[in-house]
C-alpha cells in the first residue's frame, strides 16, 4: 500500500499521469487493513483504550471490565452494523456495484462486504473475549479456594 502510494505520488507529480483504478486500489487496501485486522488487534490487545483506571487494576478487575465492555458496548454495536449494513451490502451485490469514477475499479461491492466481515469477526472475537475473560475469573477462584486449604 505504501509502495503504491509513493507510485501514485511520482506518477502524478513527476510524469503527470494518474489513474483512478490505482488511487481506488490504495483505498480498497487501507479499508481491508482496518476492517479485516481490527479483531486481530482485539485479539492481540491493542486497541484503543481509555484506561485512566484500568491499568490500575488487579488482573481480576481487569477481567470484569473486558466482560462487560463486550456484552453491553462491542457485541450489541457489532450486531447493529451488520444489522444495518446488511441490505447496503446485498443491494451492492444484485447490481454487481462499480465505482462511479470513470476509470474506477469494477467491485464496490467487494469493497461493501468487508462491512460485513468486519461487524462478524469483531462479533466472534467477542465472544472469544469474553469467554477467555470468564475463564480468567473462573481460574482467580480455583487458585483462591486452593491457596485457602
Amino acid at each position: 500500500m505504501v509502495l503504491l502510494t509513493f507510485l501514485i505520488v511520482v506518477l502524478r507529480y513527476g510524469f503527470n499521469l494518474g489513474w483512478i483504478a490505482m488511487q481506488e486500489s490504495v483505498m480498497y487496501l487501507h479499508s481491508m487493513v482496518f476492517l479485516l485486522g481490527a479483531a486481530h488487534t482485539l485479539r492481540v490487545n491493542e486497541h484503543v483504550r481509555v484506561d485512566i483506571f484500568y491499568r490500575q487494576f488487579s488482573p481480576k478487575n481487569r477481567a470484569k471490565v473486558d466482560i462487560f465492555g463486550s456484552l453491553i458496548l462491542l457485541m450489541p454495536v457489532n450486531i447493529f452494523i451488520f444489522m444495518v449494513s446488511f441490505e447496503y451490502v446485498m443491494r451492492a451485490w444484485r447490481v454487481m456495484e462499480a465505482s462511479q469514477e470513470a476509470g474506477g475499479l469494477p467491485a464496490v461491492f467487494l469493497l461493501k462486504s468487508l462491512i460485513l466481515i468486519f461487524s462478524f469477526t469483531m462479533l466472534l472475537q467477542g465472544i472469544a473475549e469474553v469467554i477467555r475473560n470468564v475463564a480468567k475469573l473462573s481460574l482467580n477462584k480455583q487458585s483462591s479456594k486452593a491457596e485457602n486449604k
